[in-house]
């Protein structure tokens, strides 16, 4: 009777484990059931872009080629706030995203260049070869790691600069600047990749910041010199055009560019790839096709509008 009652006890626990997890994945498909339906209509109310685009402030422009597309300000908003989940608000000054074509911003491996105007002035080239980078480096490395002790006492991760992921490069005859940068937050067991573009203007510069992880630092590099095409400024606002008599100089140069706004992106780079690792195995895996399938649906219709 002993045994039996024993083989009776496992039998009704076996069962409320089977009911318990049955329950739990029929809230899981509810749960990704919902997530669907306002990435859908989230992802329709969108307008993706090609071609010549005139960004707000005129004095920069575009050139998206067809194998990427441009999401204005507000759908840029929409990407960084409502599906990547950083603070409302912290998206106010983005003039717009960039994307590859055949991925939207609800995979997780998905990548985009957010894009954004500063305008604080010329900032004069003059010392770009005369940048010690390695020397620079140390230098990010200390103060990153001030700033990582303040963070840890307000009860967030520790971040740590690890090093460069491609070292600052400078083209001085089209006036762009591109380096990337290792970051690792906490204990995380990836690192993240902060990729950083600068285009320099008559008055002030083209902000142009990769949000991808440390494993497609390969990709990024590959599509590098496409997105260093697209953004440019437009005549009358180019580096060429400063004139010393009217226009403001910037109270930094290439060396602070590259060390002064060493985290200030980077907390928005890390909001958006941690709230992508949020969703949980089970939806992640399902988010994959279906967001190929979004894509897929939007470009069919595209080109039954064109056809009409």
């Amino acid at each position: 009777m002993q045994i039996l009652g024993r083989l009776f006890c496992s039998l009704v626990l076996f069962c409320a484990i089977q009911v318990s997890a049955q329950e739990v994945t029929e809230i899981e498909a509810q749960q990704q059931q919902q997530y669907i339906q306002w990435a859908s209509e989230l992802w329709d109310s969108m307008d993706p872009q090609t071609g010549n685009i005139q960004l707000p402030g005129e004095v920069a422009e575009l050139n998206v080629p067809d194998n990427f597309y441009f999401l204005n300000a507000a759908d840029a908003h929409k990407v960084l706030e409502d599906i990547w989940g950083n603070p409302p608000g912290s998206a106010g000054s983005m003039l717009g995203m960039l994307f590859p074509v055949g991925s939207t911003p609800f995979e997780s491996d998905t990548w985009g260049v957010t894009i954004e105007y500063e305008q604080d002035g010329y900032v004069t080239d003059e010392d770009a070869d005369e940048i010690d980078y390695d020397a620079l480096l140390t230098q990010m490395q200390e103060d990153t790691a001030q700033i990582s002790a303040d963070r840890v006492a307000q009860g967030y991760d520790a971040i740590s600069l690890v090093g460069w992921a491609a070292a600052p490069y400078y083209d001085k005859s089209s006036n762009k600047l591109h380096w990337a940068k290792e970051i690792r937050f906490g204990d995380s067991p990836t690192n993240t990749l902060n990729y950083n573009i600068r285009v320099l203007g008559r008055k002030g510069v083209l902000v142009l910041n990769f949000i991808a992880g440390m494993e497609q630092l390969t990709l990024i590099d590959q599509n590098l010199d496409s997105v260093l095409n697209i953004a440019d400024f437009k005549e009358g606002a180019k580096y060429a055009d400063f004139d010393p008599d009217i226009d403001d100089v910037a109270a930094y140069g290439i060396g602070a560019l590259v060390a002064g706004k060493v985290l200030v992106k980077t907390g928005l780079i890390a909001a958006a790839l941690i709230f992508l690792k949020k969703f949980g195995v089970i939806i992640v895996l399902a988010l994959g096709a279906f967001a190929r399938k979004l894509y897929k649906g939007r470009k069919a219709h595209a080109n039954n509008i064109d056809s009409d």
